[in-house]
């Protein structure tokens, strides 16, 4: 195994555009510590994130992991490309004549996905650790270690998103008509939404029930956005009469749903490598 993922790290950051783009990646995360200096005061109106309890334990991981969620589309990139440049550069049949066997060769594709899931998910935790314990008002140990399952939902997130893009790179082979049919299938799953939920079931949630199996729709409901927890968002939703009282918990049912997804999008993967004459 770890000679397998030692391949593939290897190849990553041979490439030099892989290797910058995981760089940025990183980096651009760390950039989620630079909210806390946004401030600005226009007459009587004050205006200071750090202030507003975004970086309060346990809330933090809540907000952290949902703002570096977006943040998945550079490694994206690299997983498409990754996939892509094995058939451009012919190291897929290489590898194959070396007696890597297709098994093994989609295994050491899914143990990087993982890698790359996991090593996001220790950094968002030790960065939203360092924000909190300096900004947030609640230092508790029990306080500071709750809600730790948007880290879980964060991992599973960007593992089962990762899967489909590795499925994508393997069915395309091009990295740009790959990007290209994953933001069409956010379309799609869009306007399926759009049509259950508001012309076949306007008056009842069965709309919502249905596309929660859709895979980006499942992704998305893992981590909600946060915005509507803080109590400044609160406090204007009721002035104007909007109740903001809904249920962001993790779901675990979310949870179970995006697990079974990353598990085709993998077998898939294997299937259509092993039925393809390289």
């Amino acid at each position: 195994m770890k000679r397998l993922i030692s391949i593939e790290l290897q190849k990553i950051w041979k490439n030099k555009a892989s290797s910058t783009l995981t760089l940025t990646y990183f980096i651009l995360l760390s950039f989620i510590a630079l909210i806390a200096s946004i401030k600005f005061d226009v007459g009587p109106f004050k205006f200071h994130l750090a202030e507003m309890g975004i970086f309060n334990f346990p809330f933090i991981w809540h907000f952290n992991t949902y703002v570096a969620a977006w943040l998945k589309f550079f490694l994206a990139i690299v997983i498409v490309s990754m996939m892509a440049n094995e058939y451009s550069y012919g190291t897929l049949k290489q590898n194959l004549i070396d007696g890597l066997s297709k098994k093994e060769f989609i295994l050491s594709k899914f143990l990087t996905v993982v890698v790359f899931a996991f090593c996001s998910t220790v950094f968002v935790f030790i960065m939203s650790l360092i924000l909190g314990l300096c900004f947030s008002s609640y230092n508790e140990i029990g306080i500071i270690f709750s809600d730790l399952d948007y880290l879980l939902a964060f991992f599973v997130k960007l593992t089962g998103f990762f899967s489909f893009c590795l499925f994508l790179g393997i069915l395309v082979k091009r990295s740009a008509f790959a990007l290209g049919f994953l933001l069409l299938w956010s379309i799609v799953e869009a306007i399926i939404k759009g049509f259950l939920v508001f012309q076949v079931f306007p008056n009842s949630t069965t709309g919502d029930k249905i596309v929660q199996f859709l895979p980006l729709e499942a992704m998305s409901n893992l981590i909600l956005n946060p915005a509507p927890r803080l109590s400044v968002v609160k406090n204007i939703g009721s002035q104007i009469g909007i109740n903001l009282t809904n249920n962001y918990a993790v779901s675990y049912f979310s949870i179970f749903i995006v697990l079974a997804w990353t598990y085709l999008f993998v077998l898939f993967s294997y299937k259509l490598l092993k039925s393809r004459d390289l």
